[in-house]
């Protein structure tokens, strides 16, 4: 058969063109042997999936109305393997597994998979037309099971994965939550305080006929503005909003972003430290299900979001091919990844137990983690006590002490 297909190294040099193979696994093989990853194949003259036209009105609405969460896909693997160890078929157990979830947006991606599995299609294959919903983590794990007939296992290892993966992001995001939300009160009230107490202090002044300072003239011009030029002040608003979240969208700004965190005190150490637990955790879950390495590191990349330690791992793939061990990737990159990560990975590539030391790494990391977050809040706590403190002293100075002022000369 003649395929039309697009691959990818680890480097990030793609690959596309036609090829002739008896199957799509076999030209998987034939690609990975040149050093390429297969991302997409189509039978040439082969249309577009046909579930795809029934499904996309459903699948749009879902994305503006409800996307499926991370915990209705922690609970399909979990549950799946369950059923799947305990004998059912898998169309049976997807079928059970459809009728039990409540999400809207879940069931017909479902009812979709399990239809392309009738028709004769495999179970990863099924899944990768829903790159939305499955990551490559979640198809290349599944892919594993079927080729090694540990279905199972895979989706248990997939689910613990995934349950540790969201446990990491809610600890970091409970640490982030409470300066957040002070910051919006304090917006809140500054705003608030513009433009209702500023007016009736500024007619106090006009009355008085005192000099003011330039702090007090400067907070008087911002509350007419406000009140005077109200929509113009929303429309600047949303206009300076707007271009900064376009800026921040940009490649350039988003790896300056990831220099910038990286070299933060505290978060940067906490940044280093979620990243290499979370690429522990991943290639562990991945190595274990019998991925290989080269395409372990490709979906590992994909899992982190900071271009400095995708590039450690786009290294890392290189000095596979060419025939290296990746400790030396870890160990010359000591200012992202701990000394401790190269280290153990060059005792699991000695022993053949990569898999298990990654898993201890993970652990550890999360661990350093879970303590960093809770030390982090007790660290914001007294910065934002100050910055509300110098705020709120230069408010209460620069409007209160026109009064002392006239009081002080007797009008």
């Amino acid at each position: 058969m003649l395929y039309t297909f697009k691959a990818k190294k680890i480097s990030g040099e793609e690959l596309a063109g036609e090829r002739e193979s008896q199957n799509k696994r076999d030209l998987a093989r034939v690609l990975r042997e040149d050093g390429y990853i297969l991302i997409s194949a189509m039978e040439k003259g082969e249309s577009a999936p046909k579930g795809f036209s029934i499904l996309f009105a459903a699948r749009g609405l879902a994305f503006l109305l409800n996307r499926v969460s991370l915990q209705e896909k922690l609970n399909f693997a979990r549950n799946l393997s369950v059923m799947i160890k305990a004998g059912l078929p898998l169309t049976r157990a997807l079928d059970t597994l459809e009728r039990q979830t409540s999400s809207a947006a879940f069931k017909p991606i479902i009812n979709d998979i399990t239809n392309n599995i009738r028709k004769g299609e495999s179970f990863s294959d099924s899944l990768k037309r829903h790159p939305r919903i499955f990551p490559s983590l979640f198809v290349a794990m599944i892919a594993a099971g079927e080729m090694s007939g540990k279905m199972d296992e895979s989706l248990n290892v997939l689910a613990t994965q995934m349950k540790n993966d969201y446990e990491l992001r809610r600890k970091v995001r409970g640490a982030l939550m409470y300066p957040g939300v002070i910051m919006c009160v304090m917006v809140i009230i500054a705003a608030l305080m513009l433009i209702y107490v500023v007016p009736t202090l500024t007619s106090v002044f006009a009355d008085m006929k005192v000099e003011l300072p330039a702090s007090t003239r400067a907070i008087i011009s911002i509350s007419n503005f406000l009140l005077t030029r109200s929509i113009l002040a929303l429309s600047i608003l949303l206009v300076f909003a707007f271009a900064a979240y376009m800026i921040l969208r940009t490649k350039a700004a988003k790896n300056a972003f990831d220099v910038l965190l990286i070299r933060l005190p505290v978060i940067g150490t906490i940044a280093r430290q979620l990243n290499a637990a979370r690429t522990a955790r991943t290639m562990s879950s991945l190595i274990s299900s019998g991925v290989s390495i080269l395409q372990t590191l490709a979906i590992t990349r994909d899992v982190l979001q900071n271009h400095l330690f995708k590039q450690v791992l786009d290294e890392a793939g290189e000095r596979i091919q060419q025939g290296e061990t990746m400790t030396g990737t870890f160990n010359k990159h000591t200012n992202l990844y701990p000394v401790l990560m190269g280290e153990m990975i060059a005792v699991g590539e000695e022993t053949g137990k990569t898999s298990e030391m990654l898993v201890q790494l993970a652990e550890f990391y999360e661990s350093e983690v879970a303590a960093a977050t809770k030390d982090l809040s007790s660290i914001i706590e007294p910065i934002l006590m100050v910055v509300i403190g110098a705020v709120v002293g230069l408010f209460a100075v620069s409007m209160i002490q026109p009064l002392y002022t006239s009081i002080a000369t007797g009008f």
